[in-house]
């Protein structure tokens, strides 16, 4: 039995005073209980939960091989992510394979914190962004029903030809789709969330806006409670007074921080050179190419610069991803979660961070 002390836990009902967590051999909580001992100066909470991660530093996951799994796994264990999602990029449908093979066996290696595959593209729609417009592609339910079972989270435009169909399909087949990179009539929407979409690919982003006469696909998601947005809160994607209305518009647990992040440190995103311009990655000519924001900082700003509780924050990076993927087994600090865990100094920075009840990061400790 492992025992991870708390100055304050972060538990489904809420803060808890000074607690002793009690962890089994199998990683597993078995009580959160109040404590006298006297407990190290960290708010824990349960372990971040990022759906949306292109690469970090200088490694591309769609090119990721051998040890670069355990180089990103270790990057982001500094920012305390337990459990991500790797994201490809729009390509040509023949070039997936190789990828999302590299992925599976990554998981078989590095375990559960790799949740599955999220495939940005490459079925996008008026908004595409960054993505190559020449290797954007009408749907094809063939390709999409015989996608293999390390894909978690699919990103479709709902304007599209097929889009329903190609939205009952992934449901029925366990894969969560989001909307994105879309210019879609509200008919449009609201079919593809009568058909299972269940979140909208970072919000205000890459979208039809929220204009007060021709409301795009950000206003339908503000209002409407089945889609929860994902939020990229670097401050530089969205506006400070963007995010507040999104979490003053959502349910609590329709809010999902998102990092977006690329290997900004290669200089490439596919086949585009970027750079690190006005703390963001861009394209030649301006355009945002996913984010350098870590998840500790997406929760700092959110709660200083946009007035979120950190509660609320914490959920958004940690629960719900978590149930909006079908995690029931972690984002929570509760009996029969898994102990993975992150502590947060008063500075809101990574000061520990647990796996399975196991430390594997120590503020201050060469890792």
């Amino acid at each position: 039995m492992l025992f991870i002390p708390a100055r304050r836990a972060l538990t489904p009902e809420g803060f808890r005073g000074p607690s002793m967590i009690a962890v089994d051999d199998a990683g597993l909580i078995t009580s959160i209980e109040p404590t006298t001992a006297i407990t190290p100066d960290l708010t824990v909470v349960p372990g971040f939960v990022d759906v949306q991660v292109n690469g970090i530093g200088d490694i591309d996951v769609a090119s990721a091989r051998g040890a670069d799994w355990s180089r990103i796994t270790d990057l982001l264990l500094d920012q305390g992510v337990t459990s991500w999602c790797p994201t490809l990029v729009t390509d040509a449908l023949d070039r997936y394979a190789a990828p999302l093979e590299r992925i599976a066996e990554a998981r078989r290696r590095e375990g559960s914190r790799i949740i599955g595959a999220h495939l940005e593209g490459p079925f996008l729609g008026g908004a595409p962004g960054a993505h190559q417009r020449a290797l954007l592609a009408p749907i094809d339910l063939d390709w999409l029903a015989a996608l293999p079972d390390i894909v978690r989270l699919v990103t479709i435009a709902p304007e599209l030809p097929l889009a329903v169909e190609a939205i009952r399909l992934l449901v029925a087949n366990g894969i969560v789709v989001a909307l994105g990179h879309s210019t879609p009539s509200l008919d449009a929407v609201d079919a593809a969330v009568v058909a299972g979409a269940t979140m909208v690919t970072h919000l205000f982003n890459a979208m039809s806006g929220v204009h007060h006469r021709q409301p795009g696909l950000a206003a339908a998601a503000l209002v409407e409670d089945r889609l929860a947005v994902g939020l990229i809160a670097d401050l530089v994607h969205v506006h400070p007074l963007a995010l507040q209305l999104a979490f003053r518009c959502k349910p609590s647990d329709r809010t999902v921080l998102v990092t977006d992040a690329v290997a900004s440190r290669s200089g490439r995103l596919g086949e585009f050179a970027i750079q690190v311009r006005d703390g963001a990655p861009r394209l030649a000519d301006g355009t945002l190419a996913g984010s350098v924001v870590t998840m500790d900082q997406a929760i700092r700003n959110v709660v200083r610069r946009c007035g979120i509780t950190l509660e609320q924050a914490v959920r958004s990076a940690t629960t719900n991803p978590a149930r909006l993927l079908g995690c029931e087994d972690r984002g929570a600090i509760a009996v029969g979660q898994r102990a993975d865990l992150v502590g947060l100094d008063d500075a809101l920075r990574v000061g520990a961070v647990w796996l399975g009840g196991v430390q594997v990061r120590q503020r201050g400790a060469d890792h």
